[in-house]
C-alpha cells in the first residue's frame, strides 16, 4: 500500500495542488517538542504448564531495560489492557495485576496451577514505553525483555500470597530484542523458563516507534527554527521547565527518516496480517477513509475519471482540512524525499510539520492495530506462531551442520553371503576408499564440530528477530548439531496398509488381558460407519539402565509443544528391573504398550474411534535395546502396521562390541564378576560362548526396524558408555580390519540392520544419523568426564538440542 500511495504525490490537479501545500493549522501560534516514544506492548494469551513440579501459586512478572544501561533508564508500563476478564472468583485465578513505580515492572494476576497440562487464560496486553527524545536515533542498543516466575505455596492466601509471592524468583528468562526490530515488529515470542519449571507462555510482541510530542505555550517560531518558544537555544516540558537544548535540523532529520521507516513497516504488516486472517479493518478504523487507506485504496479528485467510485478515495473540499488526509500526502511526500536522499532541502519548520504529519499517522495506524488486535488476538497468535515456527529453521541452522548420509549399499553387501563379506572389508582399494572414515570417525565428527564452534565465535548475527538468550546468551555453549539425512524411496507393496481408513475398535482393556486376545487377532481396524479424521497419536518414551520413567520428560516436552494432541506414555514397567534378560524386559513394555492402546482406543470407540493410529518410540542409552525386545515380542505383532517415528538417544543397537573405551570395558568386566546381571552379559555378547547363539545376534536378524517410518539415531562422540558406532549403527574402523568370526558376527548385524532399514516394506523412509557435540568445558576434568559419562547424560538433562532437531523436521513427530 505504501508504494502505491507515493504515485498520489504527483497529481497535477487544483485540488492536490492545494493539499500538498497545506500548512497544519495547529501549529500557528505554538511550537512543538520533538520527541519520540519506543512502544513494546505484550500480548499474553495463556499460561501452559507442561511439567511444574510444585502446585501453588504463580505470577509472572515482566520488566524491560536496555541492553546498555548507559542508555537510559527502564521501560516503564503504560497501558494494560485486559481482552477477556478473569472469575475472580474462581479457584484458577485471584486478586489483580499489578505495576510497580519502584522497579517499573507489571505483574500478572496469582493463579493456581494444580495439574500437568493445565491451561490459564490470562488474555491481557501490557505496553511499556521508553522516552529516546535525549538517546541517539535509531536506538544502537538492544532492548532486554525480562520474565520471572514467581511461585508461592498452596497454603498461602490473601495479603501473605501477595508476600510470599513477592519474596524471590523461582525461575528467569530473558529475551533480547535486536536494535533493528526496534522500528517495528509483530512476533510470536514462545515463553519457557527452564527445564524444572517446564512451561509454556504463549506471547506475542508488538514494537512500534511512536511521536510523543508536547505542546507548549510560546511566540511564534521563525522559519529556520525548530524547537520550542522560549530563550534561544531550550525547550520545555509538559510543566514549562527547561529540558535541555534545542534539537538540531540532523536530530529532526533522523527523527522523521524513523518515523517513515516505522510507518511503512506498519503498514506492511497490517497488511500481511489481515490477509493472513481474512479479517477486513471497516470494522476497526475511524472512518470508511481511514479503512480504505490502510488497504491500499488510490485517491482521486476528478469524479469523471471512469474508476469504481466505491474502492477510491475521493478529495473533496471536506477531506482537504483532515489532518488525516494532509498526513498521508505528506508522508508520501517525505518518503519519496527519503528515497532520493533530498530530506536535507526541508527548512527547520517543514521538518517539524514532516514530524507532526508522520506521528500522526502513526498514531493512527497503531490504534486501528490495537482495536484489530482485541479483536482477532487467537488468530493473530496463531499466524505469528506458524511465521516462529518457519523462521527458527533458519535461525536455528546456526548450530546445525547438514551432510549428505553415505549409502549403506557403497560398503556393505546387502544380503551376500560370508565369502561376499570378508571379500569386500578384505579389499585394499575400498579400504583406502574409506580411510578418511575408518580412521577415527568419533574424532573426526569432534573435530568438525570444533571447527564449526570457532566459526560460529566470528560470526555477527544481526537480524531482527528476537533472541533467546537462553540460546543466544552465549552461542558456543549451545550443542552443536551435524545431521545426515537420506530419504529412501521405495514401490509400495500390493498388500501394504489396505485398511489404512477403517476405524479403530478394541474392546478388551484388563491388563492382563494382551497376550490371551492375541490368539484371536484383536481387531485393530473394524468397519464402523462412524469415521471422523482422527488420528491416534501415540508416543512412547523408554529411559535407559537404572533409569526413572521421567529420565525423557524434555524430549517428551518438546514434542507435545510440537504436537499437544499426542498421547505420551512414560514406560514404567521396567523402572528398578534394567538387570534382567532384555527379553523380559521387552515382554513387560509390550504389555504397558499394548494395554494403553487398548484402554485409550476402547475409549475413543464410544464416539466414532480413530482412523488411524501413529506409534512412536523414543528411548535413551540401553532402552532402544528395551524398544526393539518389545517390537520382537508376539504381542505387539498387529500394532507394527502404525509404527510411525522411532529416535534412539544413544542406543547400543550393535552390543559393545569393539568398544574402546578401556576405563569403561573395565569397570563392565568387574560388574560382571560381582553382581552378573544378565543384560550387561547380553550388551557384551558373552551370554553365549557362540556368537551366533547370543541375544544380539539373533535380536538384529528380527525385524524390528523395518516397519518405522522416520528414524532417527541420535549420538556423541564425547558419549563413552555407547559405542560411537553401535549408537550409529554403521561401520567399525576395527570390525572393518578384522577377519575373525568376531568381526564376521559384527558385520552380520550390520548388516541385518541396515537391510530392515533399506527395506521396501515402505514406500517412503526417512533416515537420519545426528552427531550431538555438548560443550562440556563448565563439566571441568571430573571422573564423568572422563569416562564419557556427562555427555551421556547430557541427552536428558539439556532440551536445546532436541529442539533445534525436532522443530528443524516437525514434520516427523506429527
Amino acid at each position: 500500500m505504501f508504494r502505491r500511495l507515493r504515485c498520489f504525490v504527483g497529481l497535477k490537479t487544483a485540488s492536490s495542488k492545494r493539499l500538498l501545500n497545506a500548512k497544519p493549522r495547529r501549529l500557528r501560534g505554538r511550537s512543538a517538542m520533538l520527541d519520540v516514544v519506543q512502544e513494546i506492548a505484550i500480548y499474553i494469551h495463556r499460561f501452559h504448564n507442561l511439567d511444574l513440579f510444585q502446585q501453588g501459586w504463580y505470577q509472572i512478572k515482566i520488566s524491560m531495560r536496555w541492553e546498555d544501561s548507559s542508555c537510559g533508564p527502564p521501560g516503564t508500563p503504560a497501558r494494560v489492557v485486559q481482552y477477556d476478564a478473569p472469575d475472580l472468583g474462581s479457584d484458577g485465578v485471584t486478586g489483580i495485576w499489578r505495576i510497580d513505580d519502584l522497579d517499573h515492572s507489571f505483574t500478572s494476576q496469582p493463579f493456581k496451577i494444580r495439574y500437568a497440562r493445565q491451561d490459564v487464560l490470562l488474555s491481557l496486553m501490557v505496553a511499556f514505553n521508553f522516552s529516546l527524545g535525549k538517546y541517539e536515533m535509531p536506538p544502537t542498543t538492544a532492548v532486554i525483555l525480562k520474565f520471572e516466575l514467581l511461585y508461592a505455596p498452596l497454603l498461602e492466601n490473601g495479603p501473605s500470597l501477595q508476600a510470599s509471592l513477592d519474596t524471590f524468583p523461582t525461575a528467569v528468562h530473558e529475551f533480547r530484542i535486536p536494535p533493528k526490530a526496534l522500528s517495528g515488529l509483530h512476533s510470536y515470542c514462545p515463553l519457557h523458563f527452564d527445564s524444572f519449571h517446564a512451561v509454556l507462555v504463549d506471547l506475542s510482541v508488538h514494537i512500534v516507534l511512536l511521536k510523543a510530542g508536547t505542546y507548549t505555550h510560546g511566540e511564534n517560531i521563525p522559519s529556520n527554527s525548530v524547537g520550542v518558544g522560549g530563550a534561544a537555544g531550550e525547550y520545555y516540558d509538559e510543566h514549562n521547565q527547561v529540558k535541555g537544548d534545542e534539537p538540531n535540523a540532523e536530530k529532526a532529520m533522523k527523527y522523521v527518516k524513523a518515523l517513515s521507516s516505522a510507518r511503512e513497516i506498519l503498514v506492511e504488516e497490517l497488511q500481511k496480517l489481515t490477509k493472513a486472517i481474512g479479517q477486513p479493518l471497516e470494522d476497526f478504523s475511524d472512518s470508511s477513509f481511514g479503512e480504505k487507506l490502510l488497504t491500499g485504496s488510490p485517491l482521486k479528485s476528478d469524479p469523471g475519471a471512469g474508476r469504481d467510485e466505491t474502492s477510491e478515495i475521493k478529495i473533496t473540499d471536506e477531506l482537504l482540512e483532515s489532518d488525516l488526509v494532509h498526513g498521508l500526502v505528506k508522508s508520501c511526500t517525505i518518503s519519496k524525499l527519503i528515497s532520493e536522499g533530498q530530506l536535507s532541502t526541508l527548512s527547520n519548520e517543514e521538518l517539524l510539520d514532516a514530524f507532526l504529519s508522520l506521528g500522526n499517522q502513526l498514531q493512527f495506524l497503531w490504534n486501528v492495530f490495537l482495536k484489530y488486535h482485541r479483536a482477532n488476538g487467537k488468530k493473530i497468535l496463531e499466524y505469528l506462531r506458524n511465521v516462529w515456527a518457519n523462521d527458527r529453521r533458519a535461525e536455528w541452522s546456526i548450530w546445525m551442520v547438514h551432510s549428505k548420509i553415505e549409502k549403506p549399499s557403497l560398503f556393505l553387501g546387502s544380503g551376500a553371503d560370508e565369502t561376499t563379506h570378508r571379500n569386500v572389508l578384505g579389499r585394499a582399494s575400498n579400504t583406502r576408499r574409506y580411510s578418511w572414515y575408518l580412521d577415527d570417525a568419533a574424532q573426526s565428527s569432534s573435530s568438525r564440530a570444533e571447527l564449526h564452534r570457532r566459526s560460529i565465535a566470528q560470526m555477527k548475527i544481526n537480524n531482527r528477530a528476537i533472541q533467546d538468550l537462553h540460546i543466544f546468551g552465549d552461542p558456543l555453549q549451545i550443542p552443536v548439531v551435524i545431521v545426515e539425512q537420506q530419504i529412501l524411496n521405495h514401490s509400495l507393496e500390493a498388500a501394504g496398509n489396505s485398511s489404512i481408513t477403517e476405524t479403530l475398535e478394541l474392546k478388551d482393556t484388563s491388563p492382563g488381558s494382551a497376550r490371551a486376545s492375541f490368539k484371536n487377532g484383536p481387531k485393530i481396524l473394524g468397519h464402523c460407519t462412524q469415521r471422523n479424521g482422527r488420528i491416534f497419536r501415540v508416543v512412547v518414551f523408554v529411559h535407559g539402565f537404572q533409569g526413572h520413567h521421567l529420565d525423557l520428560r524434555l524430549v517428551r516436552n518438546q514434542w507435545l509443544l510440537i504436537d499437544p494432541g499426542a498421547e505420551c506414555l512414560m514406560s514404567e514397567s521396567n523402572e528398578d528391573k534394567t538387570s534382567g534378560d532384555f527379553r523380559e524386559m521387552g515382554g513387560r513394555l509390550a504389555e504397558e504398550v499394548v494395554s494403553f492402546l487398548k484402554r485409550k482406543i476402547d475409549k475413543a470407540s464410544r464416539f466414532g474411534g480413530y482412523r488411524d493410529i501413529k506409534l512412536s518410540f523414543v528411548g535413551h542409552s540401553i532402552g532402544n535395546v528395551i524398544i526393539r525386545s518389545s517390537l520382537a515380542d508376539r504381542v505387539m505383532e498387529p500394532y507394527l502396521k502404525y509404527l510411525h517415528t522411532y529416535m534412539s538417544l544413544s542406543g547400543p543397537h550393535l552390543g559393545y562390541l569393539y568398544s574402546n573405551n578401556s576405563l569403561f570395558n573395565s569397570g563392565l568386566w568387574l560388574l560382571k564378576k560381582l553382581k552378573g546381571p544378565q543384560c550387561i552379559h547380553q550388551l557384551t555378547m558373552t551370554d553365549d560362548p557362540d556368537l551366533q547363539n547370543t541375544f544380539f545376534y539373533k535380536l538384529c536378524k528380527q525385524k524390528t526396524l523395518d516397519c518405522f517410518k522416520n528414524m532417527i539415531l541420535l549420538s556423541s562422540p564425547q558419549d563413552g558408555y555407547v559405542p560411537y558406532h553401535s549408537a550409529r549403527i554403521e561401520l567399525c574402523p576395527v570390525a572393518a580390519m578384522d577377519s575373525s568370526k568376531k568381526g564376521q558376527v559384527f558385520t552380520e548385524m550390520l548388516n541385518n540392520c541396515m537391510d530392515q532399514i533399506r527395506s521396501p516394506s515402505l514406500d517412503e523412509r526417512r533416515f537420519m544419523r545426528c552427531d550431538v557435540n555438548f560443550d562440556t568445558s563448565s563439566h571441568g576434568r571430573n571422573l564423568n568426564t572422563f569416562i564419557g559419562r556427562a555427555a551421556h547424560i547430557e541427552f536428558l538433562e539439556t532440551d536445546i538440542f532436541a529442539k533445534f532437531i525436532m522443530w528443524s523436521f516437525s514434520d516427523l513427530f506429527l
